[in-house]
Order: structure tokens, then C-alpha cells, then sequence
């Protein structure tokens, strides 16, 4: 009897694992082609017209277009993209609110006030200019968005505020703070119209040898990615974490840490790009649900496809010049932020 006992029980443990990894790869398909559509498009459009004879000939100022604009362009939007909304899905978690992300919990403007101070500190020493000046103000932005961020989550903790639409509120309080402050830093030093333009998100810079930081969200992601079923169990509560043996103050501290590179290397790069992460993990919650060991690579390619769209479109607004993607993926993700907030139910 006991060894049909475990016979019984055998399968159902071993089973149910096959349908989901079967069931992935449709449920990504549909988001693929449109991703897909978005890189050759992003590709194709641009200020110059690509002679197709010099790109099939690998040579000619058309593959150089090719290879030190466009694909250094195409990488960081895509990167950028899938980044943003990771980690908003990583502090949506944390503070259990569908209604954060770095730009309404004032972490967006910890980093920009890390790298102002960055430039203060050491203005003209070896540290500001090339790879080290990269570095350097790297790891000022890492430092001041992760203590923002753990001083945010630390408050909001504290308040125990039952109504959700109050935590972003608090946020987007928290983060006005910040801002005044940075500005002010910035007038003090003589920085202050400067700062606005190069922390305005904008991708126009984007060429070879000046991006490549971009890609610490790659092992960022992939790290989100192992822990996804940990951030899932978070998003829970912290009795729950803790009845599940998991250590909540350590995970929330990783969550954190890996929002605070992601925030500090996209804001370094290519400035300051709001709403993607609140609005992205929202939409695919609400059609693909909450489980992120399954929904993390369709919030991963719905970011990536939104920012692709908001800079096709800023190209093509004002051709040949164009829109920063700070304004128009603020504007789209603003607009959508307000019908999430109104659609919300009690």
C-alpha cells in the first residue's frame, strides 16, 4: 500500500510542470512580431537615407550609419525598454502598489541629483571625463537612488496608507523634494540650463563607444528573471514572504539594488524617461496576470515595443529633426497613468 501510495502521488507532482513550458512559447509570439516590426522600422527611419548598394557591400558611409548610429541606437532602446519596465515590476513588489515605479517614488530624481552632485565634487579631475567619468558618476547615481529608494520604501512602510492612489502621491511628493533640490544644487553651480538638456531622455546622442554601459541591464534582467517566483512571493506581503521562508528585508534590499543600477545606467545614457515601468507591467498584469516567472518576458518585449513606437514617432514628427523620447513617452505613459488611475476599481 505504500508504494502505490507514492506511485499515486508521483505523477501530479511531475506533470503539471510540462503544460506551462509548453504554453510559454505561443503566448510570446504575438508579442514578438510587433517587436520585430519595430527594430527593422527603427533601423530603416532616420535624418539619412540608406543607399542599399553601399550596405550590402559592407562598406561606404551607409554601413558606417549602420553600425555606429542606428544598431548602437536600436540596442539602447531596446535595452532601456525591457529595463524600465523590469524594474518597475520589481518595485511594484516591493511596495505591493500597482501605481509605482522609479519616476512617481522619487528615485528617477535621486539619480539625476547623484550625478549633479557627481559633477560638483570632482569638476575638473580625471574622474569626469572618459570610461572614468562614466564610472564616477555611476556610482554616484547608484548611491543616491538606492538610498532614495530605501528611505521611500522605509516611509511608506511607516504610513501604512490603506488607499493606493496615496502611495504614488507620496512618491510624486517625495520626488518633487528631490527635484527642487537638484535644481537648486544645479543653480548654486551654474549647471542649471545644462543639466536640463543632457537629463531630458533623448537617444538623438546614442553612437558607438558612448553607450555601452547600457548593458548592465542585461545580467540585471536576467537576474530579475531567477528570482521572479522570489518577487512574486513578495508582492504578497511580508508575512507571507516569511512564512515561506524567505528573508524579506534582504530580498527588498536586492529588488532595490537591481532598480537602483538599472535607474543609474539608462539616466547616464540617455537621460530621464518616465511612466515606462508603471505603465507597462499594469497592461500586461491586467491581460496575462501577476506571476512573473511567466509574464517577466512579455513585460520585458511590451517595454522594449513602447519605446521603440514613442521614438518612431518622435522622428517622424518634426523630420528630419527630432522629439526627445523624454517627451513623448512621458506624454504617452502620463496619459495612461491617469486612465489606470481612474479605471481603477475599489
Amino acid at each position: 500500500h505504500g508504494n502505490g501510495h507514492r506511485h499515486g502521488r508521483g505523477p501530479p507532482l511531475s506533470e503539471p510542470a510540462k503544460p506551462k513550458t509548453g504554453t510559454q512559447a505561443p503566448r510570446l509570439a504575438p508579442w514578438l512580431l510587433p517587436f520585430a516590426a519595430l527594430c527593422c522600422a527603427s533601423v530603416l527611419i532616420g535624418a539619412r537615407q540608406v543607399d542599399w548598394g553601399q550596405l550590402l557591400s559592407l562598406s561606404g558611409d551607409a554601413w558606417l550609419t549602420l553600425t555606429a548610429s542606428r544598431l548602437p541606437r536600436l540596442a539602447a532602446l531596446v535595452l532601456t525598454g525591457v529595463g524600465l519596465s523590469v524594474c518597475g515590476v520589481v518595485l511594484q513588489q516591493i511596495v505591493q502598489n500597482r501605481f509605482v515605479e522609479p519616476a512617481t517614488c522619487g528615485g528617477l530624481d535621486a539619480a539625476k541629483l547623484g550625478i549633479l552632485v557627481s559633477l560638483t565634487v570632482a569638476p575638473a579631475s580625471a574622474f569626469t571625463s572618459g570610461a572614468w567619468g562614466v564610472a564616477w558618476r555611476m556610482v554616484f547615481a547608484l548611491v543616491f537612488c538606492l538610498g532614495a529608494s530605501l528611505l521611500y520604501v522605509a516611509i511608506i512602510r511607516r504610513m501604512r496608507l490603506r488607499n493606493l492612489v496615496l502611495v504614488p502621491v507620496v512618491g510624486l511628493m517625495y520626488g518633487s523634494v528631490l527635484s527642487a533640490i537638484t535644481e537648486f544644487h544645479a543653480f548654486r553651480h551654474n549647471l542649471l540650463q545644462s543639466m536640463q538638456g543632457w537629463l531630458l531622455g533623448d537617444f538623438s546622442r546614442i553612437v558607438q563607444g558612448h553607450y555601452e554601459i547600457i548593458y548592465l541591464i542585461v545580467p540585471i534582467v536576467a537576474l530579475t528573471y531567477a528570482f521572479a517566483h522570489h518577487f512574486t512571493v513578495l508582492g504578497m506581503g511580508e508575512g507571507m514572504a516569511t512564512s515561506l521562508g524567505l528573508s524579506y528585508p534582504a530580498l527588498a534590499t536586492l529588488g532595490l539594488v537591481l532598480v537602483a543600477v538599472t535607474v543609474s545606467a539608462t539616466v547616464i545614457t540617455v537621460g530621464a524617461i518616465p511612466f515606462v515601468g508603471l505603465v507597462i507591467p499594469n497592461l500586461v498584469a491586467m491581460r496575462c496576470g501577476e506571476n512573473l516567472g511567466r509574464t517577466l518576458p512579455i513585460v520585458a518585449l511590451s517595454g522594449a515595443s513602447l519605446l521603440l513606437a514613442c521614438d518612431i514617432v518622435g522622428r517622424l514628427i518634426m523630420h528630419p529633426f527630432e522629439v526627445p523620447i523624454g517627451l513623448t513617452a512621458g506624454s504617452v505613459g502620463g496619459v495612461l497613468f491617469l486612465v489606470l488611475i481612474l479605471r481603477r476599481r475599489p
